[in-house]
């Protein structure tokens, strides 16, 4: 292999704490559609990093191939050491310890807010119901939802909804946690809350990949700030410099858009 193969760019560097993710030529397509078209990509544990991107640009799609909901086409996924996309891996396995909370909350409406939470932890680490109710008590109270535990999700707003889903997977004690798009449905309260939240999780030692369009969440709460574009990591490195001194053309035209906006 020549020198140039294994050169990495300064802005790409490996980080120094210990992996935990590490991402090699994914691709996948949809069809024709090709929509990852070769990321590369590490988190180092404890890391946060923040996907962005306009819509199309292949964040979700990562997050999910990730959790292994979409199969990939080429490449590699090493999750704590484990190549979890190799083939024959036990994918219900990897799955209990990389928790996913999306956009649309997907709770399951025949549940009430305790039986969303518990489900998991009684189900498939089957722990007894006595303790999965406790360890999902202190997390309703925690997020200032103790007093909807009975409810139904319909009976919930859309922000109430969200920190349930939340909720739903921090029960499971992930080792990694992807957001997608998790502040979408919420409000200026609301989201700085979940702000908050993630702050917390990350001083705990959770290792989460955040796909947002939220610009002011990313510059706020990311260690490393992603921009993906066409289906590929254009630019990386810590908010301050994707945020104020970009690289590549493409960023910098993003960003404008997004100031012009009043997003940012």
């Amino acid at each position: 292999m020549s020198a140039d193969a294994t050169a990495v760019p300064a802005q790409q560097s490996p980080p120094t704490a210990p992996e935990a993710v590490r991402i090699e030529g994914l691709h996948k397509s949809f069809g024709r559609l090709e929509v990852l078209r070769g990321i590369d990509l590490t988190l180092a544990q404890h890391e946060v990093v923040c996907l962005i991107g306009a819509s199309g640009s292949g964040k979700s799609t990562l997050l999910r191939c990730i959790n292994l909901l979409e199969p990939i086409d080429r490449g590699r996924i090493v999750v704590e050491g484990e190549e979890i996309s190799a083939r024959g891996v036990d994918i219900n396995r990897i799955r209990r310890h990389i928790g996913i909370v999306f956009q649309a909350f997907n709770l399951f409406p025949h549940m009430s807010v305790m039986g969303n939470v518990t489900l998991g932890p009684i189900q498939v680490l089957k722990r007894p119901r006595a303790t999965a109710e406790a360890d999902a008590i202190a997390l309703l109270e925690r997020f200032g939802l103790a007093d909807k535990r009975n409810e139904y999700p319909d009976r919930l707003s859309g922000g109430q909804q969200q920190r349930v889903a939340i909720l739903r997977a921090l029960a499971m004690e992930p080792d990694l946690l992807l957001l997608d798009e998790i502040t979408s449905a919420l409000d200026p309260e609301l989201i700085a809350e979940v702000l908050n939240l993630v702050r917390e999780l990350a001083a705990g030692g959770m290792t989460m990949l955040i796909a947002t369009h939220e610009m002011g969440f990313a510059r706020e709460i990311a260690d490393r700030v992603c921009f993906l574009d066409g289906g590929l990591v254009l630019e990386q490195g810590p908010p301050g410099e994707i945020f104020s001194a970009p690289r590549e053309p493409r960023t910098q035209q993003f960003l404008q858009r997004i100031v012009e906006a009043g997003r940012l």
